[in-house]
């Protein structure tokens, strides 16, 4: 019996958390790109690039010794030009694919290291990042479908079929 979870079992977690986001965002459109509720709010597009930039960014912050990138301005700056939801889609596609790859290519013991020391968790174990992206994108498709009912749309379940 094993009992400590195996790195295809975050992965596993991560690619349910893809199905829970792809399946209640689905009914927005590429002609919903540019919506935002109100002023300073981001966009459809804005949302989803911004989920895509934050699965690179929590394995980009798991690789690398200096650990998170917390220039958040630069981060915010990068999302001014995504105007298309297809594109931000696709790269919420490549970034998933990404972090599946590698939670993959890591061992038990790679997961099990810890995080480098600063203000965004510091020292916990690389694996605690597959909770943070998951809890992180569910929250982006909760606004998302707050979006997708301000434009009259009924999005589905997440968790159905």
């Amino acid at each position: 019996m094993r009992l400590k979870p195996q790195a295809n079992d975050f992965a596993n977690q991560l690619l349910a958390s893809k199905d829970f986001f792809d399946r209640s965002t689905r009914v927005l459109e590429e002609a919903d790109s540019e919506y935002r509720p109100q002023e300073g709010m981001m966009t459809v597009a804005q949302q989803v690039a911004h989920t895509a930039q934050t699965l690179d960014w929590f394995i980009e912050g798991a690789s690398r010794p200096e650990g998170f990138d917390l220039d958040f301005e630069k981060h915010a700056q990068a999302l001014a030009g995504a105007m298309s939801l297809a594109a931000a889609r696709a790269a919420l596609e490549k970034a998933y694919a990404n972090a599946v790859q590698f939670l993959r290519s890591r061992t038990e013991v790679d997961l099990a290291s810890p995080l480098p020391a600063g203000p965004v968790m510091g020292g916990q174990p690389v694996s605690d990042i597959v909770w943070a992206m998951v809890e992180h994108t569910a929250h982006h498709r909760g606004a998302l479908t707050v979006y997708s009912r301000m434009l009259g749309k009924v999005p589905p379940m997440p968790y159905g079929g």
